[in-house]
């Protein structure tokens, strides 16, 4: 019993050491030595959506309650014109009912926190979560901090409780993704016209700011330039406040990943080490790895996973990186008139950005009540059905020497996906698992055999001898010959499922 008991203290000991050791400043530099965990570069694939009170309007895309501000005196009149009239045509003036009245009429009475994780799980995510706070400033879960959330006002339920829970009974990584920075100019609180300007609402709209002195949306000319600042500061109390809020997150939900939308140099620098070390010293404390990702310079690079929004890379990269897109190519919350990508588009989405040593985390609109739009289930149950079948190819799996071949080329930069054009059969990605090498071809091709060029005695990438080839979905292995312009694969007559085709090629 003494040896056990010694041996308890010991391992005791060197726990709290070993967290000791662990802990991080609120400096780049000791930020830098936090690591991603394998969780993340396992999963490859999350789901979470926009969803709150500008999911009532329902017109044309989550920043409805920015535009609908865009009055006659608002210096951004002509790009919002079309909102401001919509608006006041079907609510009213903007100073009888401003944004802060559709919060009673979202109610979410159809919500079920674990229908959603149910969908969640058979669409294959391995990540799951809200948007804990977008631009709007209204809190989707039960703070102390402002009466503007979800458990206090419309719902009147913790929507970020409730769904943490569900996710985590179904083994999904829990994540909050956190847009507040953008409130600082969101709404024009300068204008007397408008209710925005009314001091009884200032916690919901943010800062009181002078006419002139912040416009969107913003150009990413000057970020792709490289310039290290894109937007004025925030004041102390705008600062405290996204901290605060960020960490009753913390505090009360232990995300597993906290997602920020771009725009946090808003905030001081300080503030956001601040964050990055409490969240990361957080996760030591309760032995739990997290992941937090940022956009462009947000934060220092190597301290956090880097996130590029509606866009991929146009090669493979040497660290893990995350893309964030929308299932439907206008917006990011639902709206009446929706153009939803088909599954094939993001089936091949999800494969290039995983050959490029990437993840998806793909965003989807739910009506204001909680439902989510048949069309949308529909592509994430036929997701789910790809990656029963397939996923071998995509979990837990790394890239390879090459990411892949073909005649698709990649536009890459912010919002860039428009121009990237739907994969055929010459698009070919690769990952790689144990012994098996996965090379994935986009669509059926027209032949009784494909050629994988990449592979051919001449290039002499492959080092290792092939065993068997086999389609996965079929049992049946597949005849080959390597020859020196390619890996020739004999094919099955018809095609095996309706996607992306995975070739498990065993060495």
């Amino acid at each position: 019993m003494r040896t056990i008991y010694l041996v308890l203290v010991l391992l005791l000991t060197f726990n709290l050491v070993s967290a000791q050791e662990k802990s991080y400043e609120a400096d780049w530099q000791s930020l830098r030595s936090h690591e991603t965990p394998e969780w993340f570069q396992d999963a490859k694939f999350g789901i979470y959506c926009h969803w709150g009170p500008y999911s009532v309007p329902a017109y044309e895309n989550e920043w409805y309650s920015h535009w609908m501000y865009t009055s006659p005196d608002n210096p951004e009149h002509k790009k919002g014109k079309r909102f401001y009239e919509h608006h006041v045509k079907t609510y009213g003036p903007l100073n009888e009912f401003g944004y802060k009245d559709f919060i009673p009429m979202f109610k979410a009475e159809k919500f079920d926190a674990a229908e959603w994780a149910d969908l969640f799980e058979k669409a294959g995510a391995k990540f799951a979560g809200p948007v804990s706070e977008h631009a709007d400033g209204f809190a989707m879960w039960d703070s102390k901090l402002t009466r503007w959330n979800s458990k206090n006002m419309g719902p009147k339920r913790d929507i970020m409780g409730e769904l943490s829970k569900e996710i985590r009974k179904r083994d999904m990584k829990f994540i909050a993704t956190y847009h507040r920075q953008w409130l600082f100019g969101w709404y024009p609180t300068w204008d007397e016209s408008t209710d925005a300007a009314d001091p009884k609402y200032a916690d919901l709209y943010g800062p009181k700011l002078k006419k002139g002195d912040f416009q969107y949306p913003f150009s990413t000319k000057e970020i792709d330039e490289g310039s290290e600042r894109y937007y004025p500061v925030g004041d102390k109390k705008f600062n405290e406040e996204w901290l605060d809020r960020l960490k009753e997150i913390v505090d009360n939900y232990s995300p597993d990943l906290v997602w920020f939308d771009n725009k946090v140099d808003v905030i001081d620098e300080a503030y956001r080490k601040e964050f990055l070390s409490y969240y990361y010293n957080h996760g030591v404390k309760n032995n739990q790895e997290v992941v937090a990702t940022y956009k462009f310079y947000d934060f220092a690079k190597g301290t956090a996973v880097l996130d590029v929004e509606r866009a991929r890379m146009s090669e493979m990269k040497d660290f893990p990186w995350l893309t964030d897109d929308s299932i439907d190519w206008k917006a990011w919350s639902d709206i009446s008139d929706p153009d939803y990508k088909s599954t094939n588009r993001i089936i091949d989405f999800l494969v290039d950005v995983v050959s490029k040593n990437g993840c998806l985390l793909l965003n989807i609109t739910p009506k204001a009540d909680g439902e989510i739009p048949a069309p949308v289930q529909e592509r994430l149950l036929e997701i789910g059905e790809w990656l029963r079948q397939n996923g071998e190819a995509i979990y837990d799996a790394r890239p390879w020497e090459v990411y892949g071949e073909g005649s698709a080329k990649v536009t890459e930069g912010h919002l860039s996906e428009r121009k990237n054009p739907d994969n055929t059969s010459d698009d070919i990605r690769f990952t790689v698992k144990g012994d098996a090498l996965y090379a994935i071809q986009l669509d059926w091709p027209e032949s009784s055999e494909t050629v994988i060029r990449t592979l051919g005695t001449e290039r002499g990438l492959l080092k290792k001898e092939i065993k068997s080839i086999e389609l996965l979905g079929t049992s049946k292995k597949l005849e080959f010959a390597k020859k020196s312009d390619g890996l020739h694969i004999s094919l099955p007559k018809n095609p095996v499922g309706k996607h992306a085709f995975v070739f498990k090629i065993n060495l």
